[in-house]
């Protein structure tokens, strides 16, 4: 009797304590899940960016490109065109 006793409790503590890790592995999971989500939006987001940045090369390489950053940084114009500016 003493020994079906025992028995049952070490299958009980068994249980309590299978029970606990069981729960702790899940909460592990979902955290784990939650990390990965997180990392395939970054991933996106870096592939998104990476397609701009490879946009933005091609961009660089074009005549329209060199003829923005002439009127922007250096100020020149086509032979033809006229710029006004407002009285200071």
């Amino acid at each position: 009797m003493k020994s079906m006793f025992l028995i049952c409790m070490i299958l009980v503590s068994l249980t309590g304590v299978l029970t606990v890790n069981a729960v702790s592995l899940q909460a592990k999971n979902a955290g784990y899940k939650e990390q990965e989500s997180e990392l395939k939006e970054q991933i996106a987001a870096e592939e998104q960016r990476s397609e701009e940045i490879d946009e933005f090369k091609e961009y660089v390489k074009t005549d329209e490109y060199v003829k923005e950053i002439a009127e922007e940084k250096l100020g020149l114009v086509d032979p033809d065109e006229i710029i006004f500016k407002p009285v200071q």
